[in-house]
């Protein structure tokens, strides 16, 4: 039988980076009538533990966050996203569901170092279960789709998707296990392209332009694709801190946009590796832009705490055509605001630690790149009439004259 869960209104958050000592971070428990989740660092953690993220510093005060709907500091990145609270509304039986019950449903393998136990005595998560394995594939993708249909689900077929395993999106996902490492398997919503080959196919692109992306594999499921990308908050046994972009400008008073990440690597960032992190930023807005990745949101960047109390950037992930040309990023990029031009990406090269001259020069080579996306993605197996529908966004009017004014003239 399963486990049956009994509300209560504290639940407690534990370190898990090294897997060899699991460690009591505090306390949680239910703020603002169950749509808020609050923070108390325990004792030992205040003496020899860090601060989670900049507006959760190490002292015995309660943490409480200003809004609802969320949880304290980095606390927060520990929920589920959006399909995780959606699979946890269909497999758990529970008679409240609130902020905190889906930080404890979240499970095992919830994205970076973090952990939610019942006890304070020991870590304990809820339900765990051996990851699954490739040859699972085709059934997990049948558990997706019964989800996805409101059918039922049994209980052996639950273990085969998890709930917490990323930091934001509504995408279908889970975990798999690729070569004995932890992947993140992401499905088709019924799209009317092959989103996640083109997922594939758009990361690998970024990796040509110098753009850092975590690792993506094309996966055959059924007439289509799923797209598995290896997961960055993993070190062998070892869990990685991760925060958002959300969580780490919001917990600075910082308005939501490249710039002011860039200005926040130079604080968070090993003192020589600052001006190669604003670059990547840099980079990663510019191919964005030029891909019509709208969709480019700040829980779509993450850092990556580092052994030294340094941060750094996590590869890109979450990178493909939004196909709406919106003409605007879900993230601030200059003086226009989030308007998707490389003239307001250039507005503020200084943010970046680049002098106009060099940010030129990265825009044209990622100009040169991108211009021969068609090229890649058809390597790359994208069905001819993906890639037709693809360009009426990333070859229209706008983004094409940009890119060519780069390539042939250099001007913005």
């Amino acid at each position: 039988m399963p486990e049956k869960y009994v509300p209560q209104d504290r639940l407690f958050l534990w370190w898990l980076g090294d897997p060899a000592r699991q460690r009591l971070v505090g306390e949680l428990g239910q703020a603002a009538g169950g749509r808020a989740v609050s923070l108390r660092y325990a004792p030992e953690w205040l003496q020899s533990g860090f601060a989670l993220s900049e507006d959760l510093p190490l002292v015995g005060e309660l943490f409480v966050p200003r809004e609802k709907d969320c949880a304290a500091g980095a606390v927060d990145d520990a929920r589920p996203d959006r399909w995780g609270e959606r699979v946890i509304r269909k497999f758990e039986a529970s008679p409240r569901l609130s902020i905190l019950e889906f930080l404890l449903f979240a499970g095992d393998d919830r994205y970076g170092a973090l952990g939610v136990s019942q006890r304070a005595e020991a870590y304990e998560p809820w339900r765990r279960s051996p990851m699954p394995t490739l040859d699972s594939l085709e059934e997990m993708a049948e558990v997706v789709r019964k989800v996805l249909a409101n059918e039922a689900v049994s209980e052996l077929q639950k273990r085969l998707v998890r709930p917490g395993a990323s930091l934001g999106g509504a995408r279908p996902k889970s975990l798999l296990e690729i070569d004995g490492e932890p992947w993140l398997v992401k499905f088709s919503e019924g799209e009317e392209i092959d989103t996640p080959l083109i997922e594939h196919a758009t990361m690998a692109l970024a990796s040509t332009c110098g753009v850092e992306v975590a690792a993506s594999r094309s996966l055959v499921v059924g007439s289509g694709h799923a797209v598995a990308v290896r997961r960055f908050d993993r070190a062998g046994q070892a869990r990685l801190h991760a925060v958002s972009a959300h969580v780490a400008l919001r917990a600075t008073g910082e308005e939501l946009g490249y710039p002011q990440l860039a200005q926040l690597l130079r604080r968070v960032a090993p003192a020589g590796a600052i001006r190669s992190q604003q670059e990547q930023l840099f980079r990663r807005m510019i191919f964005n832009i030029l891909m019509d990745n709208t969709d480019d949101h700040e829980k779509n960047h993450a850092l990556l705490r580092q052994a030294d109390g340094h941060y750094l950037l996590s590869p890109a992930f979450d990178v493909v055509p939004s196909a709406q040309g919106l003409g605007y990023q879900a993230m601030l990029v200059g003086d226009q605001a989030s308007e998707s031009t490389l003239a307001n990406a250039l507005s503020q090269v200084r943010q970046f630690g680049l002098k106009t001259d060099a940010a030129r020069a990265i825009i044209k080579d990622i100009c040169s790149k991108v211009a021969g996306w068609k090229k890649h993605f058809k390597a790359k197996g994208a069905a001819a009439k993906d890639i037709t529908l693809l360009a009426q966004y990333i070859d229209g009017d706008k983004l094409r004259q940009q890119r060519n004014e780069f390539l042939t003239g250099d001007r913005a």
